[in-house]
C-alpha cells in the first residue's frame, strides 16, 4: 500500500477517512460526466492500486456507494453507475402509481405493518378524533422497478374504513385509494403537505437501503373530502437520491398518496 500523504486526491492526513474521500472521488466523476450513466467502473483491485489502500476501504466506498443510488451490482460483471433519477412530482391528489406509470416506471409495494390502533394526539387532532378513538394503520414500502424508494404510513379513522386491513395488501401493487374510492366512496379533493428532511432512522436506512447517517426527505399530507372532512394522514420517508421531489402546480385531481 502507498505510503505518500497524496494518493490520486486522496490524503492520509485529512481527517475524513479514506473510504469517504474514494466516495467523493468517484462522486465528483460521475457528476463532471467522466463517469457516464451505465458506465463500468474500475474493479476492485484496480481502485486498490489507483488510491493505494486496501481492498476493504474500497470495498466500504463502493457498498455505500450502491446503497446511496450512485452505483448499481451485476453480480460476475462488476458495479455500474445508476440512472441519476428525474425528479417525481408532489401532488397531493396524484397518485404514487400514476406518477411512477407517468415517468415509465413499474411500482410495487410492500406491507410493513397494518393494524388497529389507539390514536395518538398528533393523529387524533387533524383527523378530528378524540385521543384513543381506533384508527387504521397501514404502513407500506414503495418500489419502482423493484428498488425501495418511499416508506409511507397511512392513518384513517377506522370507522372510515372498516375491514381494510382484511385486504391481501402483501403482494403486487394494491392501490390504497383505488380502494378507498370504490369500496368506501371516499373522494379526497383537497388536503395540505409539508415537506421536510432529517437523518433516517434505523427502520428507513434498512428498507430503504441508505447507509447511516443518511437523509430522508419527509412528507406529511393530510387529504380532505369536497365537505372539507379529513379522509387520512400520510406520513413518507424518500430516498433522497433515488426518489428526489418536485412540486407540482398544476390542477390535477387524480387519487392521492397510494
Amino acid at each position: 500500500m502507498n505510503d505518500d500523504p497524496i494518493t490520486a486526491g486522496v490524503r492520509r492526513d485529512d481527517p475524513q477517512p479514506l473510504y469517504r474521500q474514494i466516495k467523493q472521488r468517484i462522486r465528483e466523476q460521475i457528476d463532471r460526466g467522466e463517469l457516464g450513466t451505465d458506465a463500468k467502473l474500475a474493479s476492485e483491485r484496480e481502485l486498490e492500486k489507483q488510491y493505494g489502500v486496501s481492498r476493504i476501504t474500497v470495498r466500504q466506498a463502493v457498498r455505500e456507494l450502491v446503497a446511496e443510488g450512485w452505483l448499481h451490482s451485476h453480480p460476475g460483471r462488476g458495479f455500474f453507475v445508476a440512472r441519476r433519477e428525474e425528479a417525481y412530482e408532489l401532488h397531493l391528489l396524484r397518485s404514487f402509481t400514476a406518477i411512477a406509470e407517468a415517468h415509465g416506471r413499474v411500482p410495487a409495494s410492500r406491507l410493513i405493518d397494518g393494524r388497529v390502533c389507539p390514536a395518538p394526539a398528533e393523529i387524533a387532532r387533524p383527523l378530528f378524533l378524540p385521543v384513543g378513538a381506533d384508527v387504521v394503520m397501514l404502513k407500506r414500502l414503495r418500489c419502482l422497478d423493484g428498488q425501495p424508494m418511499v416508506l409511507t404510513q397511512d392513518w384513517f379513522a377506522a370507522g372510515l374504513v372498516p375491514g381494510i386491513l382484511d385486504l391481501d395488501w402483501s403482494t403486487g401493487n394494491r392501490s390504497l385509494y383505488a380502494e378507498i374510492r370504490d369500496r368506501y366512496r371516499l373522494r379526497p379533493d383537497s388536503g395540505r403537505t409539508t415537506l421536510s428532511a432529517r437523518l433516517a432512522n434505523e427502520e428507513e436506512a434498512r428498507l430503504l437501503e441508505l447507509a447511516p447517517p443518511a437523509a430522508v426527505l419527509t412528507v406529511e399530507q393530510i387529504a380532505y373530502d369536497p365537505q372539507g372532512r379529513p379522509v387520512n394522514m400520510t406520513f413518507s420517508s424518500h430516498h433522497p437520491l433515488r426518489y428526489p421531489l418536485s412540486l407540482d402546480q398544476r390542477g390535477q385531481k387524480d387519487a392521492a398518496g397510494g
